[in-house]
């Protein structure tokens, strides 16, 4: 699947489509560089399945939850750990297995401890005001 963003506006139809491409699938993994939108587009995705609390970058707190009127979603900031066994204290298995949907920015940073399938999504920034958005089914 590829996308592209022109701006802020098509968020909530991009969030629509990647999560009809994925399916059942509920682990996203998020890779960009700094300041691509990683988390503005999470918000979107969380907007999209009900969340009515702030979404914001987890980057101090390394995991946020958001609750919806039927599940909780995870979301994790990998970019501060400096070691897999950072994510594995916090309990970051039990996270990914719950069922629920698991949005991870970083996660390069645990490379070790990534699942098996997974909606692996890039976001590369083209213009200060647009974004590629690419994203693939992992198995």
């Amino acid at each position: 699947m590829e996308l592209t963003l022109s701006n802020l506006t098509e968020l909530p139809q991009a969030a629509k489509a990647l999560l009809n491409f994925a399916g059942d699938h509920r682990i996203f993994l998020f890779y960009g560089e700094m300041g691509a939108g990683k988390t503005t587009f999470i918000k979107s995705l969380c907007e999209m399945l009900g969340v009515v609390d702030a979404v914001s970058s987890p980057t101090f707190s390394i995991v946020n939850e958001y609750v919806t009127e039927t599940e909780t979603i995870f979301h994790f900031d990998f970019y501060r750990i400096k070691k897999e066994t950072e994510a594995l204290d916090l309990g970051y298995e039990d996270y990914l297995y719950s069922g629920n949907y698991c949005f991870i920015e970083w996660p390069e940073k645990v490379p070790n401890l990534l699942p098996e399938k997974y909606v692996e999504v890039f976001l590369l920034e083209t213009s200060p005001d647009s974004r590629l958005l690419k994203a693939k089914i992992v198995n």
